[in-house]
C-alpha cells in the first residue's frame, strides 16, 4: 500500500535516524515486520494543522453528506475481508470469532452514527420564539443547538483492536459530529490499524470530504501522545486505557493555556453482590456465569468483574467449592502482549503480598511467554476497607472474593467503593433485591451501569447504554463512550438570539418540519 505523508505516519523504514518499533506476534513469541517509525513533532504538527483546514469545511456538511462518509467506512472495511483479521489475529492472537464479531460491532456503530444523524433530535435543538407584547419586558427569539467541537485527537485501546480503535466508537461519533480526526495508533497492533486507516482515506475520497478529516499518527513512547494533547489546535480527546495513561492525558490538557475537555476511560472492577437467596438458589448458575465473564478475552475486557462481595454462610462454602474447582481447570489464557501478561502477573504478586489476601484456586499452569494462568483470590471485608489497593484493577483473567460477615458489612464495602463502570446485584427475587434498596441507591451513585442478575461483560451498543462511571473510572461522569450518547462529547451549544430567519442554522429554522412539531406540541401542553 502507499502511504500518504501526514494521513499515515506509518511503515516508511527509510527514515534515518527516527525511533522505530514493531508489532509483536503473542503466540509465536516473535516480533513482526515492517518497523514502524514514530511521528516526528513536525509530522503530527502537520497532521493537526490539515485537521484545522479540514474543519472549516466538514463542519459544514450536511448531516446526509457525513451519513454517506461513515457508510462508505463501513463498506471499505468490509471489502478488507478476512485478510483484516488474519493481520488482526496475529497481532493480538485474539480469535478468528472473536475479530469477526467485533469488525461486525465496528460496522453497526459507525451506521448506528450515520443513522443517527439523520434525526432532529440528535444536535439537541431548543427554540423559544419571541413575544414581543410580553410584559414587563418583550421576551426575545432565542434557538440553541449543539455544533461540532473542532478536532480531535482520538486515543485507541490495546484490548479492542477495531471496535475501540481506529474507526471505533470515539472516531465514529467524532466524525458525525463533524469533527476532524487525528487517530493516536495504539502500538499493539499496527498493521491493523494501518489497514483500518486506509479504508478511512479510502471512504474519504469516495465521499469527497476534506483532505485532512482523518489522519493517522504512530508512535510507542508518550511523546507523541502528549505533543497531540499539547497542540492548541486540539479542542478535545479521546482515551481508554489504563487509569495511569488516561490521568496524564487529563492532567497534560488542564494545563494548557486553554484547557480542553478529556473524555478518558481508565480501568474499573465491576463489583459483583451476591446475596443470600441469590446464592443459595442459583449457586451453579452464577459459578458458570462468574467463570465466563472474568475470564472472557482472557480478561482483557474494562468490564471484567474483578470483585465479588459475599457474605459468609455455609451456602457460600460451597459456592467458592465449586466456584474453585472451576477455576482449577481453566486453560492458559493467551494475554495481548508479554507486557500485558507482566503487567498482569505483577498485580496479582501485589494482591498476594497483602495481609489476609490469599489465592483459592488458579488455572492450569502457563507455559508460554504470553500466556498466563487464571486465578481466584479471597480476601476478608476488613481487609478490603482498610486498603485501597485491593480496589484497583488488575487486568486480565482474575476475580477476589470479598467475604463480608454480615448485610451490615456488605453495605460499609458498597460506601468505601471508588467509581466503577458498572456494579452487578444477584438476587433470588424482587422481594429479596427490595430488602437491599439502601445497597441499590448507594451503587447508583458508584457506577454508571447498574445490572441486575447478569454479568458487566457483553456491552450492548443502543441508544440508552452509558459505557462511563464516576472517577476513577472515567475523568468525566456525565459522558459515555459507547451508544449514541457518546456524540454528545464532540458537540457545545451555541445560542442565536434576534437572528433573521433566513440566516438562521437550518435545524433553527421555523421552516424546519421538526421545528414545526415543537411548536405545537408547545402550543397543545400551554392550551
Amino acid at each position: 500500500m502507499e502511504l500518504q505523508a501526514v494521513n499515515f505516519i506509518g511503515n516508511d523504514t527509510s527514515r534515518n535516524g527516527d525511533v522505530f518499533f514493531k508489532g509483536y506476534d503473542p503466540i509465536k513469541n516473535k516480533e513482526l515486520e515492517p518497523a514502524y517509525p514514530e511521528a516526528s513533532n513536525e509530522e503530527i504538527s502537520l497532521a493537526v494543522e490539515k485537521a484545522v483546514k479540514a474543519f472549516s469545511l466538514f463542519r459544514k456538511t450536511t448531516a446526509a453528506q457525513r451519513q454517506n462518509f461513515l457508510q462508505s467506512i463501513a463498506d471499505e472495511i468490509l471489502m478488507l475481508g478476512d485478510d483484516l483479521i488474519y493481520c488482526c489475529m496475529n497481532e493480538t492472537a485474539l480469535s478468528f470469532d472473536r475479530l469477526t464479531g467485533e469488525r461486525t460491532r465496528t460496522v453497526n456503530q459507525l451506521k448506528m452514527f450515520a443513522d443517527l444523524i439523520t434525526k432532529d433530535f440528535w444536535n439537541d435543538v431548543r427554540i423559544d420564539r419571541a413575544i414581543p407584547n410580553k410584559k414587563p419586558v418583550p421576551k426575545k427569539d432565542i434557538r440553541q443547538m449543539q455544533i461540532p467541537i473542532g478536532p480531535v485527537a482520538v486515543f485507541g485501546a490495546g484490548n479492542f483492536p477495531l471496535a475501540f480503535s481506529v474507526a471505533g466508537g470515539d472516531t465514529a461519533s467524532a466524525l458525525a459530529a463533524g469533527c476532524p480526526v487525528v487517530y493516536k495508533a495504539h502500538p499493539g497492533h499496527p498493521a491493523t490499524s494501518e489497514m483500518i486507516a486506509h479504508a478511512i482515506i479510502k471512504a474519504v475520497k469516495k465521499s469527497k470530504m476534506p483532505d485532512g478529516v482523518f489522519s493517522l499518527v504512530n508512535g510507542l513512547s508518550t511523546r507523541v501522545g502528549e505533543k497531540l494533547v499539547s497542540n492548541p489546535n486540539i479542542k478535545a480527546v479521546g482515551f481508554t486505557g489504563s487509569f495511569k495513561g488516561g490521568k496524564a492525558l487529563f492532567d497534560l490538557a488542564a494545563l494548557r493555556d486553554e484547557p480542553i475537555p478529556v473524555y478518558a476511560e481508565m480501568g474499573s472492577t465491576n463489583p459483583i453482590f451476591l446475596l443470600p437467596m441469590a446464592l443459595r438458589n442459583n449457586a451453579d448458575y452464577i459459578v458458570e456465569g462468574i467463570i465466563n465473564s472474568f475470564t472472557l478475552g482472557s480478561g482483557q475486557f474494562c468490564t471484567n468483574p474483578g470483585l465479588i462481595i459475599i457474605s459468609k454462610s455455609d451456602d457460600t462454602s460451597k459456592f467458592l467449592e465449586k466456584l474453585g474447582k472451576r477455576t482449577g481447570l481453566l486453560s492458559p489464557a493467551f494475554m495481548l502482549s508479554k507486557r500485558m501478561k507482566d503487567n498482569f502477573e505483577n498485580g496479582i504478586n501485589k494482591l498476594q503480598s497483602i495481609k489476609d489476601v490469599k489465592v483459592i484456586s488458579k488455572g492450569i499452569k502457563a507455559l508460554g511467554s504470553c500466556e498466563t494462568t487464571s486465578y481466584l483470590l479471597e480476601t476478608t471485608a476488613k481487609q478490603f476497607v482498610n486498603n485501597e489497593n485491593l480496589e484497583m484493577e488488575v487486568f486480565g483473567p482474575s476475580t477476589l472474593i470479598v467475604l463480608a460477615k454480615d448485610k451490615n458489612e456488605i453495605q460499609t464495602i458498597a460506601t468505601k467503593l471508588g467509581g466503577h463502570l458498572t456494579a452487578s446485584i444477584h438476587c433470588n427475587d424482587e422481594k429479596e433485591l427490595s430488602e437491599y434498596m439502601e445497597l441499590v441507591e448507594t451503587l447508583t451513585y458508584k457506577v454508571g451501569r447498574l445490572i441486575i442478575n447478569d454479568y458487566p461483560t457483553g456491552v450492548e451498543v443502543c441508544d440508552s447504554m452509558h459505557h462511563g462511571g464516576p472517577y476513577p473510572a472515567t475523568s468525566d461522569v456525565r459522558f459515555t463512550s459507547v451508544g449514541t450518547a457518546a456524540i454528545k462529547r464532540w458537540l457545545r451549544p451555541v445560542s442565536f438570539q434576534n437572528f433573521p430567519e433566513r440566516l438562521l442554522p437550518d435545524a433553527l429554522k421555523n421552516s424546519n418540519p421538526e421545528n414545526i412539531y415543537r411548536l405545537i406540541d408547545g402550543i397543545l401542553k400551554k392550551a
